[in-house]
């Protein structure tokens, strides 16, 4: 927590004139009806807007963008690579909270799948998978959104984490309850689950190394990917 009492304190106010000097030729990666929400810049960084919600809100007290900046530093902490932090800005004109940050390299592994062709390279890759979700579990991250397109390959091979906003870590490893709603959040996307399931291989891997069967993560997820 004192980590992020600095990054807090190390604030930038920006007015209007000097974001949009920051995000001038920027190339819009990400918006929603409220407006931007992630910015490509000119230097190859990104530039990640929260917006202020009610004034009684609790992300008035604790904003996302500092949540977001506490995730990078317990994954740190942790050995899981993700993004680097290199400014934290507060920005009053448009009610806004921004963190830039310069991204993992690689490919998500969702597209690194599509571009597999041969099947002894996909069922190394699960296997991986399935160790780094192990890793993930045993040093208590709780990522609700761990998908396919949000785990990269960098272009060592190594995984890690990228839009990491929706995120908890414990000093504990996941309890079970905690370790299957992660399998849930993993069979969202149909297509990540049926290459999941497939040969029941990445739940046979996880099981090996943890103390979850395998039919309960394949349940899990089989359940899920039929809603």
């Amino acid at each position: 927590m004192g980590l992020l009492r600095k990054e807090g304190d190390r604030t930038q106010c920006l007015s209007e004139q000097q974001f949009y000097q920051l995000r001038e030729g920027a190339m819009v990666i990400e918006k929603d009806g409220y407006g931007e929400k992630v910015l490509h810049l000119p230097d190859s960084s990104f530039l990640k807007l929260f917006r202020q919600r009610h004034f009684f809100s609790i992300s008035r007290i604790f904003p996302y963008s500092l949540r977001f900046i506490r995730n990078t530093i317990q994954l740190s902490e942790r050995g899981i690579p993700t993004v680097t932090v290199k400014g934290y800005y507060r920005i009053p004109s448009i009610r806004r909270t921004a963190v830039q940050y310069q991204p993992l390299p690689g490919e998500t592994l969702r597209k690194v799948f599509l571009s597999i062709d041969k099947p002894e390279e996909q069922t190394g890759l699960l296997q991986r998978v399935a160790h780094f979700v192990a890793l993930l579990h045993r040093k208590g991250v709780y990522f609700r959104s761990l998908h396919m397109g949000n785990i990269l390959v960098q272009p060592d091979g190594e995984l890690g984490l990228i839009d990491i906003a929706d995120m908890r870590c414990y000093r504990h490893s996941l309890s079970e309850s905690f370790r299957l709603r992660n399998f849930r959040h993993m069979a969202r996307y149909r297509s990540d689950a049926e290459l999941l399931l497939k040969n029941s291989l990445f739940s046979a891997t996880y099981a090996s190394l943890t103390d979850l069967e395998a039919d309960k993560i394949d349940h899990v997820m089989e359940t899920t990917k039929s809603r």
